[in-house]
């Protein structure tokens, strides 16, 4: 009797490995395999155009993804980062850019540099193999992102002024501060012109080689997060409740275009890109608003983030981790597809490629298609000629 019992439980014993061995297989297969279901990519009209898994350590997790200049950076929570060609997923260099649990105080590039805070120092990288080329300690504590130009370095700190360093050695060469006295949170750069926003809700341009005021246009609440250039229009977004268009008319005067209440006290910067405004707000999703008459076009309670505009069709994160399609025209959604997986992603403003991410490394570029079909040996391939159908991104 005790014989058989053990011969049985040696059965369910065997039963119960094969079991937790096809387990084990199924996860690897989802790891392994793409970010997102075939099938759900031919659903939302979307072709993979490439995939790459990164090598993560174990317990380590992808901590942000941008979009910067024609490269996708990648940044994993112990600070370990690639950097992405966007078209074909190659990897550029990865490599360690700071110790665990030092805080990275945004990314800004200019040429061939990559540039950030850490550990209250300026540091600049190569934008080619991520080494450092530059660290310097300017003594301040800085508050915002650092900007350039050929001359010079802008750097706020939480003295609340604008301290202009020399770009060749660091110097400081100027300060600036706004006349209320409020501290700078946003700082734009070219080669004649810096523009301030700040805490007090101004937005203030100063001429690029002294402390010199063009021109003040001033909100009714503090800016939220930083201002967003295109062309001569520039937008923000206020904790007064709206979203702003100024622009500047000449080197001396700017005016409002128009303003958009959100109806909601906003703590995020606008998405902005060719045909329209994306703007957050906490409570109220995203809201789409026509770039030049200031309208809505529509509002997602769902929304979290855009991730890619194209033809005519906005596609947005939302908070119950799916993708919503929302005809920009009609002002209505489309469809959504399930994104379950995606636990990161990268905000694209300039084309319709969309970056996403989950925890296991797995990064993944998605392209709208017209349509997509199989082929005989029951492969995915696209019918619209400007989209990849075959081989995914290499890495280094």
């Amino acid at each position: 009797m005790m014989g058989r019992m053990g011969r049985r439980g040696r059965w369910w014993l065997l039963a119960g490995c094969l079991l937790a061995i096809a387990s084990v297989g199924v996860c690897g297969a989802e790891t392994s395999g793409g970010l997102i279901n075939e099938d759900l990519l031919d659903h939302a009209y979307l072709a993979r155009v490439w995939q790459t898994t990164l090598p993560l350590k174990a317990g380590e997790e992808l901590g942000s993804m941008v979009l910067l200049d024609g490269r996708l950076y990648v940044r994993s929570g112990q600070n370990y980062m690639w950097s992405i060609d966007p078209e074909d997923g190659t990897v550029v260099f990865s490599r360690s850019i700071a110790r665990p649990g030092f805080v990275l105080l945004g990314w800004t590039s200019y040429g061939d540099r990559l540039i950030s805070v850490i550990d209250n120092q300026l540091i600049e990288f190569d934008r080619d193999s991520g080494t450092r080329r530059r660290v310097s300690d300017p003594e301040l504590s800085i508050v915002a992102p650092p900007v350039r130009n050929s001359r010079f370095v802008y750097v706020s700190a939480a003295d609340h002024r604008l301290h202009a360093l020399r770009a060749m050695d660091m110097v400081q060469m100027f300060e600036a501060s706004a006349r209320n006295g409020s501290e700078i949170t946003s700082v734009l750069a070219d080669e004649d012109m810096i523009v301030l926003g700040t805490e007090g809700g101004n937005l203030i341009a100063v001429r690029a080689d002294a402390p010199r005021k063009l021109w003040q246009f001033d909100a009714g609440g503090s800016i939220a997060g930083p201002v967003v250039r295109d062309g001569q229009s520039f937008y923000f977004a206020s904790k007064d409740t709206y979203v702003y268009r100024v622009d500047e008319l000449n080197s001396t005067t700017a005016s409002l275009i128009w303003k958009h209440q959100t109806e909601a006290i906003l703590d995020r910067p606008p998405r902005v890109t060719a045909t329209a405004v994306y703007q957050y707000a906490r409570g109220r999703g995203v809201t789409a608003i026509d770039k030049r008459s200031g309208k809505a076009l529509w509002s997602l309670p769902e929304g979290v983030d855009l991730l890619a505009e194209g033809a005519g069709k906005a596609y947005v994160f939302t908070k119950i981790n799916t993708l919503a399609v929302m005809d920009n025209s009609q002002g209505k959604p489309l469809y959504s597809v399930n994104f379950g997986p995606v636990t990161r992603h990268a905000a694209n403003t300039t084309d319709a490629m969309i970056y996403i991410a989950d925890d296991h490394g797995r990064v993944t570029c998605l392209r709208p298609v017209r349509h997509r079909t199989r082929d005989r040996a029951g492969r995915w391939i696209s019918l619209d000629p400007s989209v990849p159908t075959k081989g995914q991104g290499r890495r280094s």
